[in-house]
């Protein structure tokens, strides 16, 4: 029997008291930031939170939004283990890009589904400090690894998380670009899903969800994991149960889960309303990781 809509909320009602008053640390991006109908459902989905009392961060990213204006610009882009090398000209796009476009695009989405959206950089408030990241880089086992400089990309070194409090307890919905400001005041490009690990921790979130393109971490047939604990992390690496891009997403949930976090979760952004599948049912629709 379908359940209706009475069921659907009455399932929803402890899940809704449990997190009430709770911070949820949220990665956007993916396809669920280009497909109009999916980011008009994100929308929804995070002003909902709002109103019903979650205090929701947002955290996106924005790669196929830089790159089509690098293109356009007639500037190439090198990936090194997915990681964008960032020259100032490249820097310069990824910023306005990132901290314009994109971020106000997505807080007036949120605002027209009746939420009140505030976007930020990592630079505003001294929100996140970076230091220059550096990436070790193998391509032959019996030499050392090769050092790479990726350029303006770099690594959160402090989280300054009162400008998030500020906003929240006055029921804004913070949406935050992941750039942050060097020693020197430069500008580095980071990782969102690093950003959203180290904010997660900062704000010592209930809850940390990363939306991607798959449904979670899949096994060796392909089906869904729905529960991982941190400690089965490493041997599932070795095997490689977990791979490729999920590693680094693997990585950043042990760290937050490990520093406080409660529970992070890997899901599928490209589902209708994934966010309130995953918080507000018993099954959810991804991986939930926890230690």
């Amino acid at each position: 029997m379908t359940p209706n809509v009475a069921d659907i909320l009455i399932e929803a009602l402890p899940y809704i008291r449990r997190f009430y008053g709770m911070t949820i640390v949220i990665k956007y991006g993916g396809h669920a930031m280009v497909d109009e109908q999916l980011k008009e459902d994100f929308a929804r989905d995070i002003s909902l939170m709002k109103f019903i009392g979650l205090n929701p961060v947002v955290v996106h990213g924005g790669g196929p939004q830089i790159n089509s204006v690098l293109d356009r610009m007639g500037i190439r882009s090198k990936f090194v283990k997915g990681m964008r090398i960032t020259d100032e000209p490249t820097m310069d796009v990824v910023e306005m890009v990132l901290g314009g476009k994109v971020n106000k695009g997505i807080v007036a989405q949120i605002n027209r589904q009746g939420g009140k959206a505030v976007g930020l950089s990592g630079k505003d408030g001294e929100l996140i400090l970076a230091g220059k990241l550096r990436i070790l880089h193998r391509t032959d086992d019996n030499k050392p690894p090769e050092i790479i400089d990726p350029g303006l990309v770099g690594e959160v070194t402090q989280i300054n998380p009162a400008i998030i409090h500020t906003l929240t307890e006055k029921g804004f919905i913070p949406i935050i670009a992941p750039v942050g400001a060097g020693p020197s005041g430069e500008t580095f490009n980071i990782n969102a899903d690093l950003v959203a690990s180290k904010l997660s921790i900062a704000l010592s979130a209930a809850r940390l969800i990363l939306l991607t393109d798959v449904d979670g971490v899949l096994d060796s047939s392909g089906s869904l994991i729905s529960t991982i604990d941190a400690n089965q992390i490493d041997k599932m690496i070795e095997e490689k149960t977990i791979s490729g891009g999920m590693i680094p997403k693997i990585e950043c949930a042990r760290d937050a889960l490990e520093n406080g976090v409660e529970k992070v979760h890997i899901i599928n952004g490209k589902k209708r309303h994934a966010l309130l599948l995953e918080l507000f049912t018993d099954k959810g629709i991804g991986t939930e990781v926890k230690l």
